[in-house]
């Protein structure tokens, strides 16, 4: 086997991604959290919310390959400190916005922030754990997601409520400015033979059958991330309609997403364990697909929401796990990009179409609809993936 780097320094190392990465999910439940009342304050549609939550993720449509490349010429704490630093910026230019073009703007810097902060933090950990343990460092990482998430479902509510919608953003920002400043100043790369041989032989030339690798894979991790987008963005209106208050609402969706930090990394690491991360991974769509189709149920509301998180949810990191097997380690940085790119062309325009379908029905419960068919497209994906791995 491998020799692993750095003992438990890669788990601080992960540690602090983790602190790190979760102003990224802070940063994006923005726009869900104070929907209401920006769109009451701006006079926006539920559709022009879905395009503002969405256009988070365009800028990765055009950016992740180029962002790719930028690996091979700065450092991957310096791409992720400029990264932040956009968040920061793209935050604060919402905190100020006065119209849909002005917040267009903001999201649109917070996306490119996103983009990069993504790619080399996904780089970083799969740079540090390749070879053992990965689907569960890789679980942990992205449990940041939902942890900044769920942070923002209740504070960005209840700064909204409080102080205006406008200190949504403000926090936001200081927050990834604070990230920045703590990954200039505390992390560093594995310091080993494998680690330098890969620095130094990088090329972006994948072959044929990496290539059609890391394209199912982002398809799995699109699909997955689409549903997860239009819960967060539209389950607590259903329970609204059900007769919940807003904030009670916000409370009760957000428990999938703080116990979902717990049961990912504990799905991570049970597929480290016994080798099933498929049979899993399948399992755990299912009860997502079913949490969703009872949600309307709203006597429900809460097992619904914990069964969503705690099984429902709790495979994206091995799902995320797919990019190390997709890939050799000196073509690691491009073929983030390649994920990445095909990651967002599935994730951005989906809250856009779920706000459409709200607009046109008038039925919350339509764009939850949307979600289950994407975690249905996630299963299949992953079946192509492992067809496809199969085939050297």
């Amino acid at each position: 086997m491998t020799p692993i780097p750095g003992g438990n320094t890669r788990w601080v190392m992960l540690g602090l991604i983790f602190a790190v990465r979760a102003g990224l999910g802070f940063q994006f439940q923005t726009v869900g959290s104070v929907g209401d009342p920006l769109a009451a304050d701006l006079g926006l549609s539920y559709a022009e919310l879905g395009t503002l939550i969405g256009v988070f993720f365009l800028p990765g449509l055009a950016l992740a390959f180029p962002v790719g490349y930028a690996g091979r010429y700065l450092s991957d704490k310096r791409l992720v400190a400029l990264g932040l630093a956009s968040l920061a910026l793209g935050a604060g230019l919402c905190a100020a916005a006065t119209g849909f073009g002005s917040m267009t703007v903001g999201r649109v810097l917070c996306g490119v922030g996103f983009v990069v902060c993504t790619i080399f933090m996904t780089k970083m950990i799969v740079d540090w754990f390749a070879g053992r343990e990965i689907a569960t460092a890789m679980a942990v990482l992205v449990m940041s997601w939902p942890f900044g998430i769920a942070m923002g479902q209740v504070g960005h509510t209840w700064l909204a409520a409080a102080l205006g919608w406008q200190w949504a953003f403000a926090v936001a920002a200081l927050y990834s400015l604070a990230g920045a400043v703590l990954v200039l100043a505390a992390y560093h790369p594995p310091a080993t033979p494998m680690a330098a041989a890969a620095a130094t032989t990088t090329t972006t030339a994948m072959t044929r059958h990496e290539w059609k690798l890391v394209v199912l894979a982002a398809l799995v991790w699109g699909c997955f991330n689409a549903a997860f987008v239009v819960y967060l963005s539209f389950a607590s209106r259903v329970l609204v309609a059900g007769g919940f208050s807003t904030l009670e609402a916000a409370a009760v969706i957000s428990l999938a997403s703080w116990v979902m930090i717990v049961s990912g990394a504990i799905c991570g690491h049970l597929a480290d364990r016994t080798g099933k991360s498929d049979a899993i991974l399948y399992i755990c769509l299912v009860v997502a697909m079913l949490s969703l189709a009872l949600l309307p149920q709203t006597s429900l509301a809460i097992p619904v929401a914990l069964a969503f998180g705690l099984i429902g949810m709790a495979p994206a990191g091995l799902i995320m796990a797919l990019t190390s097997q997709a890939v050799a380690p000196e073509r690691r940085a491009f073929g983030m990009g390649v994920f990445f790119s095909i990651f967002f062309l599935f994730t951005a325009p989906t809250p856009t179409i779920a706000g459409w379908l709200y607009d046109l029905s008038g039925d919350p419960f339509r764009p939850i609809q949307l979600g289950i068919v994407m975690f249905g497209l996630t299963m299949v994906a992953n079946v192509g993936f492992r067809m496809a791995q199969r085939r050297i």
